[in-house]
């Protein structure tokens, strides 16, 4: 990934693309592709509406490369054109939120109503695969650039106002200084210091004090492995008293595009023995990473396949040696009006945009057998 200190383009490659050579430009944009990618989606929240974002910023940069004087760094006019694509989308589209920000939590003996059919939820974001590298994107940035993609930062990061969240995220996970930030967004370094000021308290306010990353570190991969195998068994056994003992006291279950949650061991442990665990389904699960995190990929079985089918991505946040909250982004169809469907949720039929987003983007197996 590209970093603040880029070799500038040669001379000969800028001038060629700014004539209109298409092959130069794309050899030009090319290395700054997946940190733009990563920044669209800190922006918006969403994978897909991030690769919209990122289509529209290189749009914009092809047509306006001609009058790009190099008075800023090529990265540097990119990354305005890219903030400035992401808000005019913002302005567009509905924010994005997790469950837990949606409405309240459920009762555990009540089964899930139907899901929210808008496109309305976080979603996660498959780093390893596009590019998130180890380390900050420059000295002066607050977050590194894993933690700049963690699902509880991004969710806070949508309740900013617009300006609020390009700032923190120019200032906090790119490193650019109060004037290069206020020269991208056209406006005072008042404005901006007095914009970062606002968006480090609200987002303050929603993350965990230790992030993932420090999380995961502290841990250390022996007992990281060692968390993940209990986890895997407990549900593989449909073991509710093995798996709540994992979570910690107020821990969180939210499965978007349900609006339906769970809060607190206990309730998430008279969930599970009426729904997932009650041994009505059987799972598998494979080991990844999304957003920087844990991430389980479970796979239910599908008598009529003869194999195990996706059906949820689950990012595990963790705190210290425990689950505080579960997020599975589940990528079964939602036709159904039926709420009755949904208490059976694994017995609904993939969704293909969902089955992409959530299982292919990130290189998992179609099934298991």
């Amino acid at each position: 990934m590209a970093s603040r200190s880029t070799t500038p383009p040669g001379r000969e490659a800028l001038a060629a693309a700014q004539a209109g050579d298409e092959a130069a430009f794309a050899a030009l944009v090319e290395p700054y592709r997946p940190e733009l990618h990563a920044h669209c989606y800190r922006m918006l929240g969403s994978l897909q509406d991030a690769e919209d974002a990122l289509q529209e910023s290189l749009l914009r940069a092809w047509r306006g490369l001609s009058r790009f004087e190099q008075r800023s760094s090529l990265r540097s006019w990119l990354y305005t054109i890219a903030t400035n694509a992401c808000l005019t989308q913002i302005g567009r589209r509905p924010k994005r939120v997790l469950p837990i920000d949606y409405g309240p939590a459920t009762d555990p003996e009540v089964a899930p109503g139907t899901p929210v059919v808008e496109s309305v939820w976080v979603e996660p974001y498959p780093d390893e695969l596009l590019g998130i590298e180890d380390g900050f994107a420059a000295p002066e940035a607050r977050y590194d650039q894993r933690e700049g993609v963690e699902l509880a930062l991004i969710a806070a990061l949508q309740h900013l106002a617009p300006n609020q969240r390009a700032v923190l995220i120019l200032r906090e996970v790119l490193g650019y200084s109060a004037r290069e930030t206020a020269d991208m967004l056209e406006t005072s370094v008042a404005s901006v210091n007095s914009a970062l000021q606002r968006a480090r308290a609200a987002v303050d306010e929603r993350v965990p004090e230790q992030s993932q990353q420090a999380t995961l570190r502290s841990l250390g991969d022996e007992a990281v492995r060692e968390l993940v195998d209990r986890y895997v068994d407990a549900w593989e056994r449909c073991d509710v008293d093995a798996f709540t003992a994992l979570l910690t006291e107020e821990a969180t279950f939210t499965m978007p595009p349900l609006a339906s949650w769970y809060r607190g061991r206990e309730g998430i442990a008279t969930w599970a023995r009426l729904a997932p665990m009650s041994g009505a389904w059987r799972w598998r699960s494979v080991l990844t990473r999304a957003n920087g995190q844990l991430a389980l990929a479970f796979y239910a079985w599908d008598e009529a396949e003869q194999g195990y089918m996706p059906f949820a991505l689950n990012v595990l946040t963790l705190e210290g040696n425990k689950v505080s909250d579960v997020t599975a982004f589940i990528c079964r169809s939602i036709e159904s009006s039926d709420p009755e469907a949904y208490e059976r949720f694994p017995e609904q039929p993939a969704d293909p945009g969902r089955l992409e987003g959530f299982f292919e983007r990130f290189g998992l197996s179609p099934r298991l057998d």
